[in-house]
């Protein structure tokens, strides 16, 4: 026996502690991920129930006789009810007399910082009338 280690057994001496230095170069991009794609999860789930509050408005305001104004009540009810998702909302309602359009607008939940998502959704519908045959 001369003394000398196996080459074999050397490398794998110079290799110890590389799966720590790598695990710390790539965390910070696995944990980005990570939260980047549950802010994306939380901008779409603000966009649906923006669109769900201005349906629930033009199913209220396109009633045959129905009042001035429910339509904005009853989506402004839905986003109260719902305000977990979307934050700062503004209800805009457009009618003439044989439709009605209501715009929910407001800013997604943040989860990340510096990143702020306005969300938006529309809702048309024909307003109910009589009609003679």
């Amino acid at each position: 026996m001369t003394g000398r280690a196996d080459p074999a057994a050397r490398r794998r001496g110079f290799d110890r502690g590389n799966a720590a230095i790598e695990l710390a170069v790539l965390m910070p991009v696995i944990v980005a991920l990570l939260f980047g794609s549950i802010q994306v999860a939380l901008v779409f789930l603000a966009r649906h129930t923006a669109l769900a509050a201005a349906q629930e408005g033009v199913t209220a305001q396109r009633v045959y006789q129905a009042p001035s104004g429910v339509g904005r009540v009853r989506a402004g009810a839905f986003l109260a009810e719902h305000n977990e998702w979307i934050t700062g909302t503004a209800v805009t309602v457009s009618n003439d007399p044989q439709s009605v359009t209501i715009t929910v607008t407001g800013r997604a939940i943040r989860l990340v910082p510096f990143i702020d998502v306005r969300v938006s959704a529309t809702a048309h519908g024909t307003i109910e009338r009589t009609t003679t045959p």
